[in-house]
């Protein structure tokens, strides 16, 4: 979470380019699967990686709608960290990495400590 929210500080300026910008939402999906992975953890780690896409691929479709109320809930900090504000498909990419990512932290950690999780 906390590099979550450092990549949208200004100090995330004098990263390159391309992890100023996309890095943040690849953390945020990682996020939300390690979030569902506490939610819900007896789901294989497939299981919570699709659920993780789908949660986080929901909440970038939203930002196709834009309503007063809802946009009145993104004016807000946590409102805009957690729906975000405009729509754009390269986040879709990012989420699919972000996700990946966790769900490959999740099958090593549980290779390296002997767990048995279902895949």
């Amino acid at each position: 979470m906390a590099l979550g929210l450092l990549s949208r500080s200004d100090y995330a300026s004098s990263w390159p380019n391309v992890m100023s910008e996309y890095s943040g939402d690849a953390l945020w999906a990682t996020l939300v699967f390690f979030g569902l992975c506490i939610i819900a953890p007896r789901w294989g780690v497939g299981r919570t990686a699709l659920a993780a896409l789908a949660f986080s691929f929901t909440i970038e479709l939203s930002q196709l709608y834009h309503a007063p109320w809802i946009d009145e809930i993104r004016n807000t900090t946590l409102g805009g960290l957690i729906l975000g504000f405009g729509f754009q498909a390269s986040d879709l990419v990012c989420y699919t990495v972000g996700v990946a990512f966790g769900a490959s932290i999740a099958l090593l950690l549980a290779t390296f400590f002997g767990l048995k999780r279902p895949t």
